[in-house]
C-alpha cells in the first residue's frame, strides 16, 4: 500500500477532528477511528486495530498512546519503519494538539465565567456526553466476542465487571487482573 502527501494529510485532518470530539478522551473516539482507518481507508486490518488499543491500554503510560500505535502501523503496511515514525507522529499531533488548545481556552474562559448558568448547564450536559461515546467504544472493542458465538458469557462478563466496580470499592487493577486470567485461560 502506498500513501500519496494528501493521503497523509488527510489523516492528520482527521484525527484533528476527532481531537475536538474526544471529550472523554482519546478512546471516546475509538469507533469513528476504525471507521476511517479500517473500513473506509483499509490502511488497517481489524486484528490490527483492535491489538493497538489493547496494548496501549496495558501499557505504562498514557493511554492515549494507541493514537501513535496505530499511526505507526499504517506507516509500516505504507512500506516502512521511517513511514511508521511519520504516521505515530501525525496521528499523535492531530488527536492532542487541537484538543489542549481548546482546553487552555475554554478552561480560562470558563473559569472567568463559571457562575453564569450556560456555563453551568453545558458542564452538566456533557456527562451523558462523555458516557454515550465510551459505551461505543466498548461495544466496538466487544463485538468480536460478541460474534464467536459466547455472547452471553460476554454480556454477563460485562455486567458482573460493572456491578462489582459500582457497588465495591475493590482498585481497578483487581479487575483488570481477573479480565488477564479470564483471557488467557480462553474463556473469553
Amino acid at each position: 500500500m502506498t500513501l500519496s502527501p494528501t493521503d497523509w494529510l488527510s489523516l492528520l485532518l482527521h484525527f484533528g477532528v476527532l481531537s475536538l470530539l474526544s471529550v472523554g478522551g482519546g478512546i471516546s473516539v475509538v469507533p469513528d477511528m476504525h471507521r476511517y482507518l479500517v473500513v473506509e481507508q483499509g490502511w488497517l486490518t481489524h486484528p490490527q486495530f483492535t491489538s493497538s488499543v489493547a496494548l496501549a491500554q496495558i501499557a505504562p503510560g498514557p493511554n492515549v498512546l494507541f493514537v501513535a500505535l496505530m499511526g505507526w502501523n499504517v506507516g509500516v503496511n505504507a512500506g516502512s519503519v521511517v513511514l511508521g515514525v511519520l504516521g505515530a507522529a501525525l496521528c499523535l499531533m492531530g488527536l492532542v494538539i487541537p484538543s489542549s488548545l481548546l482546553t487552555l481556552l475554554a478552561t480560562r474562559w470558563a473559569h472567568r465565567n463559571q457562575t453564569r448558568p450556560g456555563v453551568r448547564a453545558f458542564k452538566a450536559g456533557l456527562t451523558p456526553l462523555v458516557v454515550a461515546l465510551l459505551a461505543s467504544t466498548a461495544w466496538l472493542l466487544l463485538a468480536p466476542s460478541l460474534t464467536a458465538g459466547n455472547a452471553l458469557a460476554a454480556a454477563l462478563l460485562v455486567l458482573g465487571a460493572t456491578l462489582v466496580l459500582w457497588r465495591t470499592s475493590i482498585h481497578l487493577l483487581w479487575m483488570l487482573a481477573a479480565g488477564a486470567v479470564v483471557g488467557g485461560l480462553g474463556w473469553m
